[in-house]
């Protein structure tokens, strides 16, 4: 594929800044739509913080990680870690030593080179799996979310129905740069939409209680940190195959080193939000459909839309519109968002051919099944575990990652298969 700016390119003043507000465009909404875990009363500081750390994290990657134009985004993968342990009782202090503890983690393997010892584990079915176990944890709050006002329940279904419908009709039909702004335009128009039909706020919203930018001293719990290493297990292959998809795209050298770097930057980014208390970050495997229409693969235009982010993080006013939000309008656009990563598995399956007999259905479905029925088990019957296995057992992600690793390499193993490293 030809591009107009090469990877290492540096466009003029005016396309790169350009570039860099189309960027700034697809990020924002990407941030936004992971807001919901902020502890009550404190949701403008966590987006802040959360804008901060997201824009470093592309800044850093473009200069000394990876290199590659890259969107990085709270990791889908530490949601689920998150909701589960919040769901169980355990504190944001608890739960953010784990990311602070991950992030370590991946530091460590990005260091040591293990990642081409571990890698031939991650089968494509694994890798399938891990990516519709995103899509079914996080099923429960898209629900919270779109059903967020008891006196609008209906029209919050019919909305969300209708909302997504809208949104997988443009995401089909746009082309070039449209097409990556879908989620932008859902925000913006099913925002005055839905204020159109239930009445605008009558003002911004505002923190009600006082964050710190840090959250010390940290509390270790080993529970949940087990809970969280198997979180960080699916952002390791998130990020690897983010970075590989897109250097094998733009025809990038020396990919082995640029995986190393962007793991390690990636860890360096998850100790710091650990200790600011906030999501981790990954990158983002849609990066390659934007640079793919719009032929402007230069690593340098990303590097505007991580400082505007950072820039961002620093005026609550702003942060305040942008948290103005409508709780449906978030609701409708992640179940449009899972409804992708869905596709995505059911693609990867179908192009590495790896479900193609009932045994292969079975590792897919059975973790699957496990994941949905823990998501929706009862809180009283989660706080039955001991509490040393519960963030593991409780969790319906976690678990689901277990059963698959189990199936694939030891209940259900085929010998005549070799794993594709």
């Amino acid at each position: 594929m030809e591009f107009k700016y090469g990877l290492n390119d540096r466009p003029k003043i005016v396309p790169m800044l350009m570039y860099g507000l189309q960027w700034l465009l697809i990020a924002i909404p990407v941030v936004l739509t992971s807001t919901f875990v902020a502890p009550e009363g404190q949701t403008i500081m966590f987006t802040q913080k959360l804008f901060g750390v997201m824009g470093l994290c592309m800044v850093l990657q473009a200069l000394w990680g990876h290199r590659l134009p890259l969107v990085s985004g709270p990791a889908a993968a530490l949601l689920m870690g998150i909701l589960a342990a919040s769901v169980q009782g355990y504190g944001q202090t608890e739960i953010y030593t784990s990311v602070f503890v991950g992030g370590i983690l991946i530091a460590l393997i990005a260091a040591s080179g293990v990642m081409a010892k571990i890698q031939p584990l991650f089968t494509p079915r694994i890798v399938v799996v891990i990516l519709m176990l995103i899509s079914f944890t996080i099923a429960k709050p898209i629900l919270g979310l779109i059903f967020a006002d008891p006196e609008h329940h209906t029209l919050e279904f019919w909305f969300a129905v209708v909302c997504v419908i809208l949104m997988v009709i443009a995401n089909d039909k746009l082309r070039g740069i449209w097409k990556s702004t879908v989620v932008m335009w859902a925000l913006i128009l099913g925002s005055l939409a839905y204020y159109a039909m239930t009445g605008f706020p009558d003002a911004i919203a505002a923190d009600t209680k006082e964050s710190p930018l840090f959250i010390f001293p940290l509390k270790f719990d080993a529970g949940v940190i087990i809970s969280f290493v198997f979180c960080y297990i699916a952002l390791l292959i998130n990020e690897v195959g983010s970075v590989q998809s897109l250097g094998d795209m733009v025809g990038a050298d020396n990919m082995a080193a640029r995986n190393r770097r962007g793991l390690g930057v990636a860890g360096a980014v998850n100790v710091l939000a650990g200790c600011m208390g906030v999501i981790g970050p990954v990158d983002y495997s849609l990066s390659p459909g934007v640079v793919a229409s719009t032929s402007c693969a230069s690593r340098y235009t990303i590097i505007p839309a991580g400082l505007a982010m950072i820039v961002i993080a620093f005026f609550p006013p702003v942060v305040g519109v942008l948290m103005s939000i409508p709780p449906t309008v978030m609701g409708a656009i992640l179940f449009f968002l899972m409804g992708i990563q869905l596709a995505a598995g059911f693609e990867m399956a179908s192009n590495t051919r790896s479900i193609t007999t009932f045994r292969h259905g079975m590792i897919l479905g059975i973790p699957l099944m496990f994941d949905v029925i823990l998501t929706f088990t009862p809180a009283e019957a989660i706080a039955g575990i001991p509490e040393i296995i519960r963030p593991v057992i409780g969790n319906g992600f976690v678990m689901g990652v277990i059963i698959v690793l189990l199936l694939e390499h030891v209940f259900l193993r085929d010998k005549k298969e070799r794993t594709i490293k």
